[in-house]
């Protein structure tokens, strides 16, 4: 009986996963589901996770792990059988994605290609991220150590995580620095990475302002104002402008 139910929880989150790669990839869109389990590398990654996880509870030795490599060999998608993921887990594109042994996902979290959710050092326990529901992590992007990603958050691309992200909150940079966009809550499954915000850019132009302020102080406390031997006062050199990125959305399949 205990068996039955594993397997038509197993089968209700597969049902869930190929309906969320339905919706938020725009590649799928107008596919059918069987289509979908037969040709997205993440749905077959998921779905090979999703039994070699009840077979790892159920204390069964080795077979776990075998499917676990065989999933890796086919699909470059690496999921420890340990770790537990939530329903409606969505993986676009896939390569190169790991999700180590403690790692926790919540329901209708998002990851893109080359994501690491890794640990950092030999310890043993949890030395993996928490991310909480409805995240969503960018290309490149790794999360080290036993960190929690707060529900709703939102990962730009490469960026490095290794600090706890409160929920609501978008992420850029290494290391991260949680950000807002236009004061907004950042919610569900956009792909907007370019018009995300730059806290690196805005460091960089803060300080090419102070450094124009202190420039102007010390000329003006030599007495010159500036100015050349003909007293004709030199213009200031010009700074790149740093902008954050103007245009439509990017986001597509």
């Amino acid at each position: 009986m205990a068996g039955f139910r594993t397997l038509a929880r197993v089968a209700g989150e597969i049902r869930r996963d190929v309906r969320a790669a339905q919706e938020r990839d725009p590649a799928a869109r107008g596919v059918g589901p069987a289509e979908v389990l037969a040709i997205w590398p993440g749905v077959h990654a998921v779905l090979a996770h999703r039994v070699a996880h009840a077979l790892f509870e159920a204390g069964v030795p080795i077979v776990p792990r075998v499917i676990a490599g065989f999933s890796r060999a086919l699909t470059g998608i690496e999921i420890h059988p340990a770790a537990k993921i939530g329903s409606g887990f969505f993986i676009d594109h896939g390569m190169g994605v790991v999700v180590g042994e403690t790692a926790v996902i919540g329901d209708d979290v998002t990851l893109y290609q080359g994501v690491t959710l890794g640990g950092t050092g030999f310890a043993t326990g949890k030395r993996h991220p928490t991310v909480e529901d409805n995240v969503t992590i960018g290309s490149g992007a790794k999360l080290l150590g036993p960190i929690t990603i707060g529900h709703g958050s939102k990962i730009g691309a490469n960026t490095v995580v290794i600090h706890d992200v409160p929920p609501n909150s978008t992420v850029v940079g290494n290391p991260g620095h949680p950000v807002r966009i236009d004061g907004k809550r950042p919610e569900g499954p956009d792909a907007d990475w370019v018009h995300l915000p730059d806290p690196v850019a805005d460091a960089i132009k803060g300080l090419a302002s102070r450094i124009g302020a202190l420039e102007r102080a010390v000329s003006e406390q030599a007495g010159d104002n500036g100015a050349d031997a003909r007293g004709k006062r030199e213009p200031e050199p010009e700074l790149p402008q740093v902008r954050p990125a103007r245009g439509p959305n990017p986001a597509g399949g």
